[in-house]
């Protein structure tokens, strides 16, 4: 492998040549922006909805195909020689592609710039000295402030060029982290890549220590699709759930990087408090039963104890004819429609349906001859009504679950040999609300209310969802995430040693089971990109406490001097005085510490006259020091990291299993180093 560095005489080297490339596509991406802009639509659609329509694309269009003065244009480069039986380079044999975020072409069409994402760049990823796939030359390009300033070649079909370590690779990860996350497109390894390019039809789970990418894979997967597949995914749709809103602010920027504006972000909250306030919160042990995946079938019965066996006939005027659907068939038609497994609402439109064709056949034997309309007529007969009223009524989801917690008759008639009676009293109201509007509904409740409004009627289904830090997630939130997926597939990420919930998963095979994807594939990704050596290897002696058996993860990068660990006298005077010597590098620095101990520390660093930022809020050249309470540092990362006490994030949490792995998040949150300070005896599994 070999690196090149600018040249006194740029202008006779392959680095002026590279240079010259790039101010061409850059010329021609603008020329692509520029015949877009002067498109002129007035008279190309019939109506004005299809004109808003038509604009809107462009718009998405102009938008995707803006330059980014920062972001470099292309990354790569790739030299085929051959490519014999490889299918990937079909039609490349001695072509030259550059491999950027974007497809440039030039005015007569040919490509300038391949997208990451076609066939023909998959090599960049995947190929090696061991299989070349017909590349005789990757290069990797160096940018300095968006500006062109270095190379680095392999010659994958050259034995006597030795394997080594890309130093441009390595930079690239290692570069200082400023503002929100952004795209690996240039560092993406052969591991990730195949996650990546999984197809649309499979759903994929990857467990991923901290470092190891599992975030930006997902989100890169989500970028493929929509290249692979974009007709049908642009009709079914696509969501990123994430844990918190610090943490989808943080992500947002990555997809639209790529050029993909429309993929929507969401928390569980969002997709389920639609139509209630959540303004309560439940103990722990109340939050687990109403997690539970038991709840479903408890909610099932107290929904379907609705229906009622019809006693009485049912008699139809017409005119002067007087038509009678006796007992037993109502019964009849009940009991068909409840064997069909169909959604609680779909059978009660149903039902007057079933009726008014029952009196249909009724006139057909008296010699009338009934249509349709004379169907839909009986359908809508005050008597039908009054009976479809009677034997099938209508359910509100919120009023249910609002019974099921407020009427401890009600609850255990249908929890009955599925909940103790302790589990019972966990979540039953203290202080049982009068109204829906006025009940305290907590985010586990959200949830119970989503499960019983898809038993009503069915949720929507989008083309593909991402579910990141999914290992939080209790078994009723993943059956909320899994039926907005039902006809899709889903990308779910997360780290089990990382569950910091009451309710956190024990197993991925549990977790695909409740979400509906059983045939899921799991990956796992062991080798980290983003956590130096020492500092992992640091934070993996919890690993046997938190979670057994789980691989611990190998950083790539070693860097001596990342892990210091400190006692102190002082310890307010001395995490300011951390934050300070941080703030001597370049880069972010995110200043952790247990919720309870964050008001002192705002106050400290106020004292002191740093200013700082709280999680969410965008990090700039100038406010680079966040404060982050320990329960939001999950999925966050920091060039830097101060620590403060990590006994008290530890008895911060209600048990110490949960304590220590959110201590695993905090210790892991660091790109280039890591200060650990305290005052209090350190965990004894870090000793």
């Amino acid at each position: 492998m070999q690196t090149h560095d600018p040249d006194p005489d740029p202008t006779t080297t392959p680095l002026h040549q590279e240079r010259t490339h790039l101010t061409a596509s850059r010329a021609a991406l603008r020329a692509m922006r520029q015949d877009v802009e002067a498109l002129d639509i007035k008279d190309v659609t019939a109506n004005w909805v299809n004109a808003a329509v038509l604009r809107r694309q462009m718009d998405d269009r102009i938008k995707a195909l803006a330059d980014l003065a920062h972001t470099p244009l292309f990354f790569g480069r790739l030299d085929y020689l051959h490519a014999p039986g490889v299918e990937l380079a079909e039609g490349a044999e001695g072509e030259r592609f550059y491999i950027g975020r974007r497809h440039v072409h030039d005015a007569d069409g040919d490509p300038m710039v391949i997208d990451w994402r076609a066939p023909v760049s998959q090599p960049f990823y995947r190929a090696s000295k061991k299989d070349p796939l017909g590349v005789s030359l990757r290069r990797r390009f160096g940018y300095t402030g968006g500006e062109l300033t270095a190379y680095e070649d392999e010659h994958l079909m050259d034995p006597a060029e030795a394997t080594g370590t890309s130093k441009l690779l390595q930079a690239e990860i290692e570069r200082p982290r400023v503002g929100p996350m952004r795209d690996i497109v240039a560092t993406i390894q052969p591991e990730q890549d195949e996650i990546v390019r999984s197809g649309l039809s499979g759903s994929v789970c990857v467990q991923g220590g901290p470092g190891t990418g599992k975030t930006a894979v997902g989100l890169h997967r989500v970028a493929y699709l929509l290249y692979a597949h974009r007709e049908r995914l642009a009709r079914t749709g696509t969501l990123v759930i994430g844990p918190n809103r610090s943490f989808l602010h943080y992500i947002e920027q990555v997809l639209p990087a790529l050029g993909e504006l429309e993929v929507k972000q969401a928390t569980v909250d969002d997709l389920v408090a639609k139509d209630i306030e959540v303004r309560g919160t439940d103990p722990a042990a109340s939050a687990v039963v109403k997690g539970d995946a038991r709840m479903a079938e408890v909610l099932r019965r107290a929904l379907w104890s609705h229906v009622t066996t019809p006693a009485e006939p049912l008699v139809v005027v017409r005119g002067s004819r007087r038509w009678r659907v006796p007992a037993y068939e109502l019964a009849e038609i009940v009991e068909q429609l409840t064997d069909r497994d169909i959604r609680y609402g779909a059978a009660r439109e149903a039902l007057p349906q079933r009726i008014a064709h029952t009196v249909l056949v009724r006139m057909e034997q008296a010699g009338e001859a009934p249509d349709d309309r004379v169907q839909d007529a009986v359908a809508r007969n005050s008597a039908v009504k009054a009976a479809v009223k009677a034997i099938w009524p209508p359910v509100d989801p919120a009023k249910l679950v609002l019974r099921l917690l407020n009427e401890p008759e009600f609850l255990a008639a249908h929890a009955e040999g599925i909940l103790t009676d302790d589990e019972q009293r966990a979540i039953l109201s203290p202080k049982p609300a009068r109204s829906v509007k006025s009940a305290k509904w907590s985010a586990a409740d959200a949830v119970l209310i989503d499960e019983a409004s898809d038993l009503v009627a069915r949720t929507h289904s989008l083309g593909h969802v991402v579910l990141d830090e999914a290992q939080d997630l209790s078994p009723m939130q993943y059956r909320a995430v899994g039926r907005r997926c039902t006809t899709g597939s889903a990308t779910v990420l997360g780290d089990l040693a990382q569950g910091t919930t009451p309710w956190a998963t024990a197993s991925w095979v549990d977790a695909l089971r409740h979400l509906g994807k059983e045939e899921a594939v799991v990956e796992e990704l062991t080798a980290g990109f983003r956590v130096p050596r020492e500092v992992i290897a640091y934070a993996s002696k919890l690993l046997p406490a938190i979670s057994p058996g789980l691989t611990a993860v190998e950083s790539v990068r070693e860097t001596p001097g990342s892990l210091a660990v400190r006692e102190s006298a002082d310890l307010d005077a001395d995490l300011v005085a951390a934050c300070v010597a941080s703030l001597a590098h370049e880069g972010s620095i995110g200043l952790i510490a247990a919720d309870a101990r964050i008001p002192v520390l705002g106050k400290a660093l106020e004292a002191a006259g740093l200013p700082y930022l709280a999680p969410g809020e965008e990090t700039t050249s100038e406010s680079r020091l966040t404060l982050v309470p320990a329960s939001l540092a999950k999925g966050l990362e920091y060039d830097y990291v101060v620590l403060d006490e990590p006994a008290a994030v530890v008895e911060g949490e209600p048990d110490e299993r949960t304590g220590l792995r959110r201590l695993y998040v905090a210790l892991t949150r660091a790109v280039s180093g890591l200060t650990v300070l305290h005052a209090s005896p350190l965990p004894p599994q870090l000793a």
